[in-house]
């Protein structure tokens, strides 16, 4: 009985690629008493896996928090699977508004003391007295009103990014912080103003509006489904955003964008961007803002230093990294020095910029083959090297190459060489190598653009 992911990031993206389907990247939570959380969790990857469905999903004896991606031909038997437990009958499914079909490449299903870090006792308060839901409409009636006061509930480089205007923005990393930071802030409020907050997806706030209640507020709201639900509503109900810039998200997109106001900046030279990324250096992997012109100068790299790390041998690179937590262990968020134009905290109102460009990060849609994968980069030259697995390459093909941090990026092939020497087309087991205007990365893969 399989249990665990047996494939690599790489194999299940390339399995998706080849099957052409259409996959929803969606969300859901709820809070419910688990009596035995692994088994709960056993059942759900044994169901979940047979649907091809993927994602992070976190349980515990408090209930369920997921983020998933799920192939569109099977949405009605993944929601079948939900269905065979009580608590998750007609539970809302927030789908997002900008889909991407690599979202999520593994199926992680992980038994935790809690399903989110809140640091809070809840023996000590009734943690389903919760605030009012509010939908689109009627969170942006209230928002309007002078009486209110709006507070983001999320952490300091997903606020930085986008969040609803005149929004309380506390400068944290994480959300347990943030609670007796907004406790202490607001305690001249707690009679007579309406205390409405919101997050991502809802489930930060479920339990936060419980607290609050519990510290006394008498007038507490919030946001039904959070910014995922809230997009949506507003979409399909032509509502006027009150949210502007992007949502952050935690999956490889890194962001969904709601408005086309951008209100940060890039924080290297402090152009208008909200583009987030996370340091090449894998004993760095720091997560900032990082604008186009940057990326490519620097390298995908947060700082000069990081920059002369990726271009030391992998086995120096290793030596350096040994006895630290680096790797998948780490996850820090954009608090570096060597960031210049960071802001948290106080946060604008005022867009900086409007996109005006295509986003290069963004999903791409085309017509397209795969025909192979990364094997190096040559940094000096800007040269990548390419095994064609499938298909054929021919100068003058427009290509697309796509990674998770390259993002989804084409040009059309005007010279190639094949097994070390100049050819016109390229079959199915040569070794190609071309020039190209911008880093390469060994999870990258190669596609002919059709028609």
């Amino acid at each position: 009985m399989q249990l665990y992911n047996t494939l690599s990031a790489e194999e299940r993206a390339q399995l998706i690629d080849e099957a052409g389907k259409q996959r929803l990247t969606l969300s859901f939570y709820a809070y419910a008493k688990i009596s035995d959380p692994q088994k709960f969790r056993d059942e759900l990857f044994i169901a979940w896996n047979a649907l091809d469905a993927l994602g992070r999903i976190y349980v515990a004896h408090e209930g369920i928090n997921a983020q998933m991606s799920v192939p569109a031909d099977h949405f009605e038997a993944f929601r079948d699977t939900l269905e065979v437990y009580d608590f998750m009958k007609g539970i809302r499914l927030n789908v997002a508004v900008e889909q991407d079909n690599h979202s999520f490449l593994k199926l992680t299903i992980k038994v935790r003391h809690k399903i989110v870090a809140d640091g809070l006792n809840d023996e000590t308060f009734d943690v389903t007295n919760k605030g009012i839901h509010l939908k689109a409409k009627e969170f942006n009636t209230l928002l309007e009103d002078p009486n209110t006061i709006v507070v983001d509930f999320r952490n300091h480089y997903e606020s930085e990014v986008g969040h609803f205007e005149g929004a309380i923005t506390p400068d944290v990393e994480t959300f347990r912080e943030s609670l007796p930071i907004i406790n202490e802030q607001l305690q001249d409020f707690k009679e007579d103003k309406n205390l409405l907050m919101y997050c991502t997806g809802g489930i930060r706030c479920e339990k936060a509006s419980a607290y609050f209640k519990h510290q006394g507020f008498k007038n507490v709201f919030q946001l039904e489904g959070g910014i995922i639900e809230y997009a949506r509503q507003i979409k399909e109900e032509n509502i006027e955003s009150k949210f502007i810039g992007k949502n952050f998200v935690f999956d490889h997109r890194l962001g969904e964008r709601i408005t086309d106001d951008i209100v940060s900046q890039c924080h290297q030279c402090g152009k208008p961007c909200d583009n987030h990324t996370n340091c090449f250096n894998d004993a760095c992997h720091l997560l900032f803002i990082q604008c186009d012109e940057c990326k490519a100068a620097m390298e995908n790299c947060c700082s000069t230093e990081c920059l002369e790390t990726i271009h030391l041998p992998l086995e120096e690179q290793a030596k350096l990294r040994k006895g630290l937590q680096v790797g998948n262990k780490i996850f820090k968020k954009g608090k570096s020095d060597a960031l210049k134009f960071k802001k948290s905290g106080d946060l604008p109102d005022k867009p900086l910029a409007k996109v005006s460009t295509k986003n290069i990060r963004q999903k791409i849609s085309v017509k397209k083959i795969l025909v192979g994968k990364a094997e190096h980069y040559y940094t000096k030259s800007k040269i990548a090297q390419f095994l064609i697995d499938n298909n054929e390459l021919s100068i003058g093909d427009k290509v697309l190459i796509s990674g998770p941090t390259t993002g989804e990026q084409e040009f059309t092939i005007t010279e190639i060489f094949a097994n070390g020497g100049p050819c016109e087309t390229a079959k199915k087991g040569d070794q190609i190598t071309f020039e190209v205007p911008f880093r390469i990365r060994l999870s990258d893969k190669l596609y002919k653009i059709l028609g």
